[in-house]
């Protein structure tokens, strides 16, 4: 399985990333919750701060463009195989970024590829 970082997760159940990590589990991926604010998703803690992660294989981004910049850092600490874009958080500077350090890029709905046998 595919150890995912959800960047932007939420503890509120309307909110797609809140469903992207409850559906990441349910698929058997090991997910790591990082958001603005700490909290829980059914027994996932949501960290506020930047936890350091070995062995990332995908972050799925859940947060705009414009507040992505002060978490490239961070990001690119995690040494990430792939970067998910979800709907909303797409960021052609950071794309470029990533894909310039050999990351796959990818536009698209986490909550999607999951449910086609995509991810």
């Amino acid at each position: 399985m595919k150890k995912t970082v959800v960047i932007g997760a939420s503890s509120n159940p309307e909110r797609y990333s809140n469903r992207a990590v409850k559906k990441l589990k349910a698929y058997g991926h090991d997910v790591v919750a990082v958001g603005q604010r700490a909290g829980e998703i059914e027994g996932t803690v949501i960290h506020a701060d930047h936890p350091d992660e070995k062995n990332v294989h995908t972050i799925t981004m859940y947060v705009g463009q414009k507040n992505q910049p002060p978490l490239y850092d961070y990001i690119f600490s995690l040494k990430p195989q792939r970067i998910i874009f979800n709907p909303g958080a797409e960021n052609p500077e950071l794309e470029d970024l990533a894909t310039a350090k050999g990351i796959e890029v990818t536009e698209a709905c986490t909550l999607v590829l999951l449910s086609i046998g995509n991810y």
